[in-house]
């Protein structure tokens, strides 16, 4: 049995709050029963499977969404931001700093998986009482961590960063060890032949939206625009807000500290316009936390790395990044509908889905995998790609997005000029079999929503 799980997002909880563990206890509290399912075969009889894979498909851990980045300013001699030189020693020290804070934080979910126990009967005749028989077996539980575009840097070579992935090896009891962890499955010739086992082919996602990869780049291991955006905007925010303004009320600089939950990211404009609009503050109170995101917007903007991105990615100027980042000069824009539009189109390419990238790998196009499984954008789905012509279900390949364990405030559709968010926290999780598992399925999915 295969399990997936993706996008986390476990921080600090300096940017916003990570979820309950009590998604995580519930997740493995479900393991014994989904083994002892899996164990029933497609002619109907009963062998126990022989391990449990859990594949995490980056942005587990959240080093990116953290203010301790922004201790230092440029021109410091230790001046570090992930786009900095990786090769400097505080670069390592700092992401180490950051990652024993998550790991420190989130001490009670990591324990629910490096404590998986999952026993089953050795033997069943029916399912009816299965859990008062005595006689259990263990079944062996292997993790593996991937890497997303927010957790990258747990793929970056070199003895401090494995000493900084031993910690996460130990913390989450994971079955690699601490080299560099992969990002494809082409990185790991033993994840690769695992995934095949289950015609599974898996990779976080990113790579399609050029906001988050950088496509001038051959591989995962570097920084790109969305981590600048998410340090100098969405983290630094409440900060300056916080220093420039002290008598705020808490509640206010709360509320901010969960932009980097807003979806999607380049929205997070509209949120600070509708926390200003709709907890009623003075006009003039308005007036100056607008000035220091406008203000931040510009300084973000007149960075040079966000200039060389820019002629990368070929905006039409910088001036469309800059009415997506401004809240009281939207002059060419008539509402903050058309906002959001330009976003989806220059972030998303119009459309959250990516079950049409999938149709470009070769894993789909030579048939070596039936499923395409995404994580990314943080929104399950499942999507037909194609069949053969003897329409069996083992010739059908299919595109999933195993969506996102998270707290998040999505933009209400109808009327966004209103800027109305809602708010709640989902879980996702994809189950693969084989090997005649689960009496002949080969798939099946799990989602929770609650607020």
């Amino acid at each position: 049995m295969l399990i997936i799980l993706s996008d986390l997002h476990l921080g600090d909880d300096t940017c916003g709050q990570t979820i309950s563990s009590d998604a995580f206890h519930v997740f493995t509290e479900r393991l014994n029963e989904m083994a002892m399912r899996a164990s029933w075969r497609e002619d109907g009889s009963y062998i126990p499977i022989e391990e449990i894979n859990i594949l995490l498909l980056g942005d587990i851990l959240d080093p990116l969404h953290s203010d301790l980045w922004l201790d230092t300013e440029p021109g410091d001699p230790a001046y570090v931001r992930p786009w900095t030189d990786r090769n400097a020693s505080y670069y390592a020290k700092k992401l180490r700093q950051i990652t024993q804070a998550i790991l420190k934080r989130n001490t009670d979910s990591l324990s629910a998986f490096k404590n998986i126990k999952v026993e089953i009967p050795r033997a069943l005749g029916s399912e009816l009482n299965w859990r008062d028989d005595e006689s259990l077996l263990e079944i062996p539980v292997r993790i593996t961590y991937m890497i997303g575009n927010h957790d990258w840097y747990y793929g970056i070579p070199g003895t401090p960063f494995d000493e900084i992935r031993a910690e996460v090896v130990e913390a989450f009891g994971l079955s690699q060890d601490s080299t560099p962890f992969p990002y494809a499955p082409e990185d790991d010739a033993a994840l690769e032949k695992m995934l095949a086992e289950y015609q599974v082919y898996a990779i976080h996602g990113d790579r399609y939206d050029s906001f988050n990869f950088d496509q001038s780049e051959t591989t995962r291991i570097h920084s790109a625009l969305g981590d600048v955006f998410t340090m100098e905007m969405l983290n630094r925010f409440p900060m300056e807000v916080q220093r420039q303004l002290p008598d705020i009320s808490p509640e206010i600089i709360e509320k901010f500290s969960e932009l980097s939950h807003v979806r999607p990211a380049l929205a997070t404009t509209l949120w600070v316009s509708s926390q200003i609009k709709h907890n009623n503050l003075p006009n003039k109170l308005q007036n100056k936390i607008k000035a220091i995101w406008e203000k931040m917007g510009e300084e973000f903007l007149s960075l040079e790395v966000v200039r060389e991105a820019d002629k990368r990615l070929e905006f039409d100027s910088v001036d469309k990044l800059q009415l997506a980042l401004s809240i009281s000069k939207r002059t060419s824009f008539q509402t903050i509908n058309d906002i959001v539009v330009w976003v989806q189109e220059k972030i998303w390419g119009g459309h959250i889905s990516y079950a049409e990238k999938a149709l470009e790998e070769p894993a789909f196009k030579k048939k070596k995998a039936n499923y395409i499984v995404y994580g990314h954008t943080h929104h399950h789905e499942i999507v037909p790609l194609d069949t053969d012509e003897s329409r069996k279900k083992t010739g059908d390949q299919i595109y999933f997005n195993s969506g996102t364990w998270h707290t998040y405030f999505d933009l209400a559709i109808h009327k966004p000029y209103e800027q109305k968010f809602v708010p709640y926290q989902v879980t996702t999780y994809l189950f693969f079999y084989k090997d005649g598992e689960r009496r002949g399925r080969r798939f099946e999915t799990i989602t929770g929503t609650f607020s």
